[in-house]
């Protein structure tokens, strides 16, 4: 695969390459670099690890000309200043380096695993010699971030170009690799900090620069990651680890006048017009206790890189931007694979991404489109519906209304009814709800109940039981004094969608006592309950969530007996009849005995 900053083929040096080993240009390098010599072989080295098709000759290419950069690096020879020719010799060198990086981030695609980890090593640790020598080249000598090399990492792990000797194929199509991606969380995105806070801006910027058509692998990349964070900060004592360690050092506070904010003299100003003006948007009120507690001492676009990165706030701030950027692309295109990518987004809204956002509000119009997706997709974003609803004080009145319609004749057929069961024991928990609305949901299941497989109708029960045992008010629908009534004269309307309307209260719940008829043992066992008294202190649903055909069969073959079956019979005689026996009193044969006749 060709350099792209080499010159052309019929311009380059003529070199022995098949006699020239890693190992002498390299000390040809290391004594150029240490005597201000030429630095032309370094092209040499890059051409040969280009050209390398076996993984241990990459391996010692990529090593070697590791060690060559950070000994230029460590020189200060990409330090700006000097004449006109030491520009043109640092330019020379920075375009080597970002052919090298670019070889890189290529093999973390590759289908060598140790090439993989090896180069995802090298990236971060050329990160880190980067940006400690541009932290001792700044005037103002603040710490530094080279955020320009950690693009090139972002941009690997979410776009996934091709490896080099991959020889051709389609181009930014496939998913990070798994060992990469679980090497890249659990050493540097879950541990650093400053890893973590530069890659949630720089992923903003790639979502919207590149089209998920043209990179139909970019949103699964990204959650991927994303949905792996366990160890988001939640105080800002927590803003601890620092992969760069001169950041380790704490920055100036910021001083703040009564009229607004200003810099330290020494600070790192901000751009106006850089990218990073979308932070005023997630700015909360300095008088707001949240901002008193987490020790946001300033607005967040008024604080320099150094003091974002010791700010919850500006964590928190740069965390909303990425979901509420990344979120609308999957209910922009309804395919199979959005969908799915959406129930895993769904699964951990509730608990790894609302507590993280300066306004969880900001997503409710993306949960609640969710919502009308119904099915699995549907259920999840109720969840994540009433997490706002509970804990962050949003007022969504159809709330019930939305979840009364997923009861309906497929609900317990599917394969996620235990995920539902478990929702819903959640969702109807408060001991303040109205009886009327408890008494259509039981009521609506009950029914539904009737056409249910048993594993279906096992859960059914319990469910029921322990609403009615949280809300006594329901009990007159199981103490009715008709004799179970049919569908025909049963008050109520299964047809209402409003839950408030359905004059289930009125009704009993004689579809459940019909249970106690059933041909499955567990069932009618489990439907005499209601016919005791209601002293157990109530049922653990997750015993009966993950029951089948196959658990039910197995527990019926596994029963012990405590009865035998009677297994002798009376023979009679006349079972199989002479041929004679076969004629009618007419005279006419019939043919039905006849069958029963051998010999």
């Amino acid at each position: 695969m060709p350099v792209r900053s080499l010159p052309p083929p019929t311009k380059r040096r003529k070199t022995a390459v098949g006699s020239t080993s890693f190992k002498s240009i390299e000390a040809q390098l290391s004594l150029a670099v240490a005597e201000n010599g030429t630095l032309n072989p370094l092209a040499d080295l890059l051409m040969l690890a280009y050209g390398s098709s076996d993984a241990r000759e990459m391996s010692k290419a990529v090593y070697s000309i590791y060690r060559v950069f950070v000994l230029i690096i460590s020189r200060g020879m990409l330090v700006h200043g000097g004449d006109d020719a030491a520009k043109l010799v640092r330019k020379w060198i920075w375009e080597k380096l970002d052919s090298y990086v670019e070889l890189l981030v290529g093999l973390l695609q590759d289908e060598e695993p140790a090439l993989r980890k090896s180069s995802l090593e090298i990236i971060f640790s050329l990160l880190k010699h980067l940006s400690t020598s541009q932290t001792k080249s700044s005037p103002t000598a603040q710490p530094q971030f080279h955020l320009a090399h950690f693009k090139h990492i972002v941009h690997g792990l979410l776009l996934c170009p091709p490896s080099p000797r991959s020889n051709g194929g389609s181009k930014y199509n496939s998913k990070t690799m798994l060992d990469v991606r679980e090497n890249f969380v659990d050493v540097w995105f879950s541990v650093y900090d400053d890893i973590r806070w530069c890659f949630l801006r720089e992923a903003t910027t790639v979502l919207s620069k590149y089209s998920s058509k043209e990179y139909p692998q970019l949103l699964d990349n990204l959650l991927s990651i994303m949905e792996k964070l366990s160890t988001f900060p939640t105080d800002s004592s927590e803003l601890n680890s620092w992969w760069v360690e001169e950041l380790s050092v704490k920055p100036p506070k910021h001083k703040s006048a009564k009229g607004g904010a200003e810099e330290d003299d020494d600070a790192e100003s901000m751009d106006e017009n850089d990218e990073d003006d979308w932070r005023k948007f997630f700015d909360e009120d300095s008088n707001a206790k949240d901002t008193k507690k987490n020790g946001v001492k300033a607005r967040t676009h008024t604080l320099t890189f150094h003091q974002s990165l010791y700010s919850l706030q500006a964590h928190r701030a740069v965390f909303t931007r990425t979901w509420l950027n990344f979120l609308p692309h999957l209910l922009s295109v309804s395919t199979s694979s959005n969908r799915a990518l959406t129930t895993r987004a769904l699964n951990i809204m509730h608990r790894g991404v609302l507590p993280h956002l300066t306004r969880p509000v900001l997503v409710m119009d993306w949960i609640s489109a969710c919502v009308d997706l119904g099915d699995t997709v549907g259920l999840l974003a109720l969840n994540a519906l009433f997490t706002l609803m509970r804990d962050y004080n949003l007022d969504y009145p159809s709330f019930f209304t939305r979840l009364y319609a997923f009861l309906h004749r497929d609900v317990l057929h599917l394969k996620h009814r235990a995920r539902f069961f478990r929702l819903t024991e959640l969702f109807l928990s408060s001991t303040h709800l109205p009886a009327t609305l408890l008494a259509s949901f039981v009521k609506r299941l009950s029914r539904l109940s009737l056409n249910a497989p048993p594993a279906a109708i096992i859960m059914v029960v319990p469910f029921t039981y322990n609403i009615l045992k949280r809300h006594p008010a329901l009990m007159v629908m199981i103490h009715k004094t008709e004799d179970n009534p049919g569908t025909d004269t049963d008050p109520f309307i299964a047809d209402e969608p409003n839950p408030n309307s359905t004059n289930a209260l009125d009704s009993s719940l004689w579809e459940l006592h019909s249970h106690i008829h059933h041909y499955d043992s567990a069932v009618s066992t489990m439907a005499r309950i209601f016919a005791e008294a209601f002293t157990k202190p109530g049922y653990s649903m997750e015993d009966f969530l993950d029951h089948t055909y196959g658990t039910l069969i197995e527990t019926e073959v596994k029963r012990k007996i405590k009865k035998e079956p009677a297994l002798v019979m009376e023979l009679r005689k006349d079972l199989f009849p002479t041929a004679d026996a076969g004629k009618m009193d007419d005279g006419v044969r019939d043919v039905v005995s006849d069958l029963w006749v051998f010999g």
